[in-house]
């Protein structure tokens, strides 16, 4: 009988964790390595290792009316779109009214989660952790619930290019960038596509001499405002949009879709038009980069080919000259170190998971991941049923496939999402 649940991590995931736990009558403990709730959203002027970290002026990109929790809406006078303490303390309100607070630990960071020695009868899980004063402290708990996200461990690729070991500049990933003043007056280049590559192109082309945008693919951009001015999310996740997706032919959307955008801004006269098709990938979100562009402001460029001294050669044969720092907005690696490294069974020793929740492996359902996925448009939403399902599951009111079944699922998806 499941009665004790940990909680890794007091982020958006970790508080819905919490609560869900609490309304099916069970005894949630969570860990949480800083002294802070909110996670990824929580801002801290330097890094801090094995934590996330985000840039000061970042604004979501889902609405407010699509990202927050179900049973608690967003105060009326926040806007839309909110900077990231507006979102700090929404969390801080919903904690507040659901009293989680008392649920958490703070400043103890998890150290190793491991199967009992009876785990295939009991299901339970060893829980090592370290406190504020270094003070080791083991625990035993019926289930695990693992928030502690997958934006700590930066991926920054610089054995993939020839020079870098003599550039004279500063070469940082963004989980270092904070603002753009340390830019100031400066020739920059930005490496990477993702949202965090265009907001923080986009940013440091206002205070820079020159930013240059180095991609391997282009995107498509959107805007966060859709027609009438209505946030982009609202207009286009709908019960309708997603019937007309499983009616439709994708390449027939995909048509209509790419058209529109290009309506706006010719994807491919500004540097912008990927090989991928619209519905392959997730769109790029951003309100200022195509006007960054036509004022000239931020040149794309394709991917970096070689460093030499202070310049950087692309892979078209162009070379900049004079670039003082390189900023790499080259993603994150999914690393769970204190999780057994039996649960991390993919191709490239990633975790593999059922359904991005449950490790198919297990004996005992009795460990699942929350948040760790990507998606067209709001998460917290998704993790709220994800963890309603998983408390379920570790009730023993809903039962997962066989193993089997499990992993050819999964292997199914893999493959379904690989790069195109």
């Amino acid at each position: 009988m499941v009665r004790r649940v940990a909680v890794v991590g007091a982020g958006s995931s970790g508080l819905a964790c919490v609560k869900v736990c609490l309304e099916e009558g069970l005894d949630p403990v969570c860990f949480e390595s800083s002294d802070d709730i909110g996670g990824l959203w929580k801002f801290k002027e330097s890094p801090e290792p094995d934590r996330s970290s985000i840039y000061r002026s970042l604004v979501v990109n889902t609405s407010k009316e699509m990202m927050c929790f179900s049973d608690f809406p967003m105060p009326d006078d926040y806007p839309n779109y909110m900077h990231n303490s507006q979102l700090l303390q929404y969390f801080r309100l919903y904690a507040e009214h659901f009293h989680l607070l008392q649920h958490i630990r703070f400043q103890t960071t998890v150290r190793s989660v491991t199967q009992r020695p009876d785990f295939s009868e009991s299901g339970q899980w060893d829980v090592v952790t370290m406190n504020k004063n270094n003070e080791e402290e083991r625990h035993i708990f019926d289930a695990v619930l693992v928030c502690s996200g997958h934006y700590t461990h930066p991926v920054l690729p610089l054995s993939d290019f020839l020079g870098h070991e003599t550039f004279l500049g500063r070469l940082l990933h963004s989980r270092e960038y904070r603002d753009a003043d340390s830019f100031r007056g400066e020739r920059v280049v930005v490496v990477g596509f993702g949202n965090s590559g265009g907001d923080v192109a986009v940013e440091i082309s206002r205070s820079a001499e020159k930013t240059f945008l180095s991609v391997r693919d282009g995107f498509w951009v959107m805007s966060r405002m859709a027609h009438r001015g209505l946030p982009v999310d609202m207009a286009l996740i709908s019960r309708f949009n997603i019937l007309l997706l499983q009616l439709l032919p994708k390449t027939l959307i995909n048509w209509a879709a790419e058209r529109a955008l290009n309506q706006k801004y010719d994807h491919e006269l500004y540097g912008l038009k990927p090989r991928h098709r619209l519905l392959d990938k997730r769109p790029l979100v951003n309100d200022d980069l195509p006007g960054r562009i036509l004022q000239g402001a931020l040149i794309m460029k394709p991917n970096i080919r070689a460093f030499k001294d202070s310049g950087v050669t692309f892979e078209d044969g162009t070379v900049e000259d004079n670039i003082d720092a390189v900023v790499f907005c080259t993603g994150y690696k999914g690393i769970f170190p204190f999780l057994p490294s039996a649960l991390s069974e993919g191709p490239h020793s990633e975790l593999t998971l059922y359904k991005r929740v449950f490790p198919p492996s297990l004996q005992q359902p009795t460990l699942a991941v929350m948040g760790f996925f990507q998606v067209r448009g709001p998460i917290m939403p998704i993790v709220e049923m994800q963890v309603r399902w998983a408390v379920k599951v570790f009730s023993g009111l809903t039962r997962l496939p066989l193993t089997q079944k499990m992993l050819e699922v999964t292997e199914t998806e893999r493959r379904l999402n690989l790069p195109r």
